[in-house]
């Protein structure tokens, strides 16, 4: 198995894909232009301006449309295709924008920020939060840097989360409410950056390690069990859709890599399927 190009270059920074029959398959942000991109079955991306410069990532929402993370915000759609109202804004200081984030199994939202500029003076100031389906916006953690990728088990009971600048994946106790609980270290990176995760239907975790071009796959002990490589090293996200679950894609940015390819969709068949997408209930 091995990742093929399937579209143009369509993104400077394409991020968060995620598959949703509500809207047709497989949609990613390009995340600094501010704009949602949908594939097409003929291989074709649609692209759709959401009104902000960040469109930091898209979920489908329980009763149709989609919530789409904005610079320092959500935004609203009632139709797949329809351009997203403001709904909710998280914080006002402009220093810093939204990043990363994820539906979970009770239909709230976990959305994360970072900061514009990265260095001593910011790091641990962002933070997570969880939104839930009223709105109602709680902060999970407080002292972030570079908020990441979010995944939960099949079975409910652990979430997975990175902050980027710690180069590791966390991995969570969830209570029956879906509160995260005793925060441990489930897999550390050497040599790259860990940016956005799936996790699979048999509990696996995909994980894209940026700077580095290559998709790893963790068991449930975070043991190494595969390694893809990719001939590009942006790899900032992976997810598993398609009709059987099966297929993987992964987005490629083009800052600070600019070989062929980056900045544009890769796919492979892969070996299991994932699980389906949550949607947000609010």
């Amino acid at each position: 198995m091995a990742f093929e190009q399937i579209t143009d270059v369509v993104a400077f920074h394409a991020e968060g894909p995620v598959w949703s029959s509500s809207w047709g398959g497989l949609r990613f942000v390009d995340m600094l232009a501010g704009d949602l991109l949908t594939l097409r079955s003929d291989g074709g991306v649609d692209r759709l301006a959401t009104g902000s410069k960040i469109a930091a990532f898209v979920r489908p929402r329980t009763g149709g449309g989609y919530v789409v993370a904005t610079e320092r915000g959500l935004a609203l759609a009632d139709t797949a295709t329809a351009a997203p109202r403001e709904a909710t804004t998280l914080w006002n200081s402009p220093a810093y924008r939204m990043n990363e984030g994820t539906a979970d199994p009770w239909g709230y939202l976990y959305a994360g920020s970072m900061p514009y500029t990265r260095d001593a003076t910011t790091r641990g100031t962002a933070r997570l939060y969880r939104i839930s389906p009223a709105l109602e916006v709680s902060v999970v953690l407080d002292s972030v840097t570079t908020s990441n990728g979010i995944g939960f088990s099949p079975d409910r009971t652990r979430a997975y989360y990175i902050d980027t600048s710690t180069r590791a994946i966390s991995v969570f106790e969830v209570d029956d409410a879906g509160n995260l609980h005793h925060r441990s270290d489930f897999h550390r990176v050497e040599g790259a950056s860990p940016d956005g995760l799936t996790v699979d239907s048999e509990g696996s975790v995909w994980v894209a390690l940026n700077r580095a071009g290559i998709i790893r796959v963790l068991d449930p002990s975070g043991q190494t069990v595969q390694e893809y490589q990719l001939p590009v090293t942006g790899t900032t996200a992976v997810t598993l859709g398609g009709k059987d679950g099966k297929d993987v894609f992964v987005t490629v940015s083009r800052e600070n890599d600019d070989s062929r390819g980056a900045g544009a969709l890769w796919w492979m068949d892969g070996p299991v399927a994932g699980q389906p997408t949550l949607p947000f209930a609010g």
